[in-house]
């Protein structure tokens, strides 16, 4: 058993094989993941997540190292959450991002943990939410959690972030078209990284129209910027902070940080609680419960909406 109390006293303290060990119990859903939630509640709501978002090749994993630099340069904490796919064959994952961002594996104000995702779609891996709370409980000023890069499906980290930055690229053929289906109404802030190559200008004013299409803001709403960038020589980056601390104090004025945490934890709590249920239902496979009432609606006794309704009434009594 693990020292829970201590070991969350350690993560406070900047030890990192503390955070890892933290966000270990978390992927494994330990027994004491319960025990690790309730020590990290009321240490938890000081840092600011942003979700990077994008197709695969647009320079998320580069983007995100030079974000981190652009912070440490103000004297943030930064932890990373960087999200790799998982093999559909072996369940395995390359968890490459930690390679890609190796200068900053030697500072103490960086924490970078890779995560698999395990079959979880929508870019995230499914524990990335408690494992963001480990991240913040450990005194990061701002968690980066960059997902895999599916593509069109990738629009989960909205619901995770605080603010979402989606990210795009020139002569990527169709940067545009791979985006619009959804991935287009998540972003607080557009970066059209690698803008040193032909077609970046076309590809900012490109997505400017789009983002008017049906636009129905109202005067003092947010109107997510475009920014460009180099991201490989750390051009432009500045400026994407800026955005994002300007979309911060925007929704800080307004109430909307508030709003959109309110949000992230009923999402949580949602998830949670579903899972608890599919839990007990995978334990009814030989179940009495279960097989009378199969039998009945075999049988035309029973419709299999009435069924399944006496099946939840019985799961949420007992």
């Amino acid at each position: 058993m693990v020292d829970v109390p201590a070991l969350v006293e350690q993560a406070r303290a900047g030890r990192p094989r503390a955070v890892a060990r933290l966000i270990s119990l978390v992927e494994g859903a330990s027994p004491q993941l319960r025990e690790v939630m309730a020590a990290l509640a009321p240490l938890t709501g000081g840092a600011y997540v942003v979700g990077l978002t994008g197709s695969p090749g647009v320079g998320k994993s580069t983007s995100t190292s030079a974000l981190v630099s652009a912070y440490r340069r103000r004297g943030k904490r930064v932890g990373v959450l960087a999200v790799d796919p998982s093999s559909p064959f072996s369940g395995g994952a390359l968890l490459g991002d930690r390679v890609r961002m190796s200068e900053h594996a030697s500072d103490p104000g960086v924490y970078i943990r890779s995560m698999a995702t395990r079959g979880h779609l929508g870019g995230l891996a499914w524990a990335a939410p408690q494992a963001i709370r480990v991240l913040d409980a450990a005194g990061c000023d701002v968690v980066l959690v960059e997902t895999v890069g599916v593509g069109q499906s990738e629009v989960e980290i909205a619901s995770e972030a605080d603010t979402t930055v989606v990210l795009l690229a020139p002569g990527m053929g169709d940067g545009i078209q791979a985006a619009k289906a959804g991935i287009l109404e998540i972003g607080d802030v557009y970066v059209v990284n690698k803008a040193d190559r032909d077609g970046a200008d076309a590809t900012a004013r490109e997505l400017n129209h789009m983002l008017g299409l049906g636009e129905a803001r109202a005067p003092g709403d947010w109107r997510p910027p475009i920014v460009k960038t180099v991201a490989a020589r750390g051009e432009g980056v500045e400026e994407v902070v800026e955005a994002l601390e300007k979309h911060r104090a925007w929704m800080e004025e307004r109430g909307a940080l508030a709003s959109r945490r309110s949000a992230r934890a009923a999402h949580e709590i949602e998830r949670i609680a579903v899972a608890a249920l599919r839990s007990r239902i995978a334990d009814l496979s030989g179940d009495r419960r279960l097989g009378a009432l199969a039998a009945r609606v075999a049988e035309g006794g029973l419709d299999p909406y009435a069924a399944a309704d006496e099946l939840v009434a019985g799961l949420t009594e007992g």
